[in-house]
């Protein structure tokens, strides 16, 4: 088969009508419509977990923060909110497919920086926000090494425990990166893309059965259906769909499926029992949805004004957790229980607007110029200035 008819069988861009900026210069690129809904989806699964561990379940049973099982608190929502993390599973969905549409036409460089900015400034103030609360609160189990450590994010392979619990799922999101940016290294294309994805979800199967932890670790079996889902749904968006990649989303939603089994037993505590069908029908929904984003048939949900939702999911996420259980623990007693559930909810969401406004948006910005000035590495120096071309003298 020729070069030219190989290219033929490959699926091409859809076209996208983009209104271009009255001052961009003739022939200038300009970016596809951002997809909003995206934005709203983020927050939904943040509010997905906030309830679960809210609502959902209590860490310390009857005699626990709420004094009282969360079943007979909130009976109308605990059996739904106890299937709340399942959010985290839509995060894993929607980061494939934002990391790939944002990498695409990026250098490794770009792919770097972008991943800092957005990751690093609200984490930093978050944890210390944590540490610091849960510190007056009388936790001695925050040590000054456990904070700096956990800065990094890469605490969990240190084997240095969580300043908040919900952080585990970030060291999962840096895996992901390590190892999209092999494929963004050379830079993405369809072709390399696909190769990828089908790479990935062959590790994830083969893995565990390998005997060596280290492929489990590159490759989280547990998570790694739901990162290709979203990266073949953008593929899908991009390129319009093609028989390999309903092939590709099949082979991600059977094996995300099989995963199932596992992350519902890990659920299966503190009173809890989720049934496997029902997290199927949730994570099923899941792919329906960003299915249907990726397709265009949502873009009736395109709203602006969502980009608010997305700047407040991140921060809420990190935040909520052990704040809000320390705040739990101190006025149950004191307020109702929906009352301090709404109003904490309400808090929560205020603090994560904060930390947009005054962290995300401002240092973030410096951050980014900074990173993406001059990186500091020595030049050589021109060769008649330099010593050893220098002629010693006679």
């Amino acid at each position: 088969m020729s070069d030219t008819a190989l290219r033929s069988t490959l699926p091409r861009p859809r076209p996208r009508p983009v209104r271009p900026p009255l001052s961009a210069p003739p022939g200038a690129r300009t970016r596809p419509p951002r997809l909003y809904v995206l934005d709203g989806l983020r927050l939904i699964a943040a509010l997905m977990v906030v309830g679960f561990h809210f609502a959902g379940y209590d860490r310390y049973g009857d005699d626990g923060a709420w004094g009282r099982s969360t079943a007979t608190l909130f009976p109308l929502v605990h059996s739904v909110a106890g299937y709340g993390w399942l959010g985290v599973e839509l995060f894993f969905l929607i980061s494939g497919f934002v990391i790939c549409m944002s990498c695409w036409g990026r250098t490794p460089r770009d792919f770097f920086i972008s991943r800092v900015v957005r990751l690093y400034p609200a984490f930093w103030v978050c944890v210390l926000t944590t540490s610091i609360v849960l510190w007056s609160c009388g936790d001695r189990t925050i040590t000054l090494s456990r904070v700096l450590t956990n800065l990094t994010m890469v605490h969990e392979p240190l084997g240095v425990a969580h300043v908040d619990p919900s952080y585990w799922s970030l060291w999962a999101e840096m895996r992901f990166y390590l190892l999209f940016a092999v494929v963004a290294y050379k830079g993405l294309t369809y072709r390399r893309v696909v190769t990828f994805c089908g790479l990935w979800l062959l590790g994830a199967v083969l893995a565990p059965s390998s005997g060596i932890p280290l492929l489990t670790v590159v490759f989280q079996p547990q998570f790694a259906p739901f990162f290709v889902g979203g990266i073949v749904l953008y593929l899908m968006h991009r390129f319009r769909p093609a028989p390999l990649l309903w092939l590709l989303l099949g082979a991600s939603w059977l094996l995300a499926q099989q995963q199932l089994m596992g992350l519902v037993k890990d659920e299966d505590w503190a009173g809890l029992h989720p049934s496997w069908p029902v997290a199927l029908t949730v994570v099923s929904v899941f792919y329906a949805v960003l299915l249907a984003v990726a397709l265009g048939k949502a873009d009736f949900l395109n709203w602006r004004r969502l980009t608010t939702a997305g700047a407040l999911t991140y921060p809420l996420y990190l935040l909520h957790e052990s704040i809000g259980w320390a705040v739990i623990e101190r006025l149950h007693t004191r307020i109702p229980a929906h009352l301090l559930m709404a109003g904490l909810v309400a808090a929560l969401l205020v603090a994560a607007w904060a930390v947009h406004r005054f962290v995300e948006r401002p240092f973030g910005r410096r951050l980014k110029n900074w990173l993406s000035g001059d990186l500091g590495v020595p030049r050589a120096a021109p060769a008649a200035v330099r010593e050893d071309v220098i002629p010693p003298p006679r």
